[in-house]
């Protein structure tokens, strides 16, 4: 059964729209690759001024401390808490590295230390006004 002149039509429409739809997305993506081109600089190119904003240094184990809690290890990159926080007893410690650090409710820390739940707000409380002292004393000699 051979098309009709109708039917020879439409397909004849439809594959001039599709060959004009090809035509403009190529011509779209030329252009844009043109576009791309006119923007892009060579590194080679660049001013040492423009090259330093292309980069940050990362200070991963300049002023790094590390405590170990129940097992796990608490990194503390501030030198100042590090040492404010060396000066802590060990459960005191372990309490604000729970609590802050590893972000443990007071009764998961209470059922790790063997604890109640009270006496470890309490202690984390207390603790807190001690290294609040302790940071405002020595802030001014970092």
């Amino acid at each position: 059964m051979t098309p009709s002149s109708h039917e020879r039509n439409k397909q004849h429409a439809f594959d001039s729209f599709c060959k004009k739809v090809l035509k403009h997305e190529a011509r779209d993506h030329y252009d844009e690759m043109k576009r791309q081109r006119e923007r892009e600089v060579s590194f080679s190119e660049l001013s040492a001024q423009e090259m330093e904003q292309l980069f940050t240094v990362d200070k991963y184990f300049a002023t790094e401390q590390v405590f170990n809690v129940l097992g796990r290890e608490v990194v503390v990159n501030d030198e100042l808490i590090a040492e404010a926080l060396r000066t802590l007893p060990e459960r005191k410690r372990d309490i604000i590295l729970l609590a802050y650090f590893l972000e443990m409710s007071d009764r998961a820390i209470g059922e790790k230390l063997n604890l109640l739940r009270a006496t470890v707000q309490y202690q984390r409380t207390s603790t807190l006004r001690e290294l609040k002292k302790y940071l405002e004393e020595n802030a001014d000699e970092q």
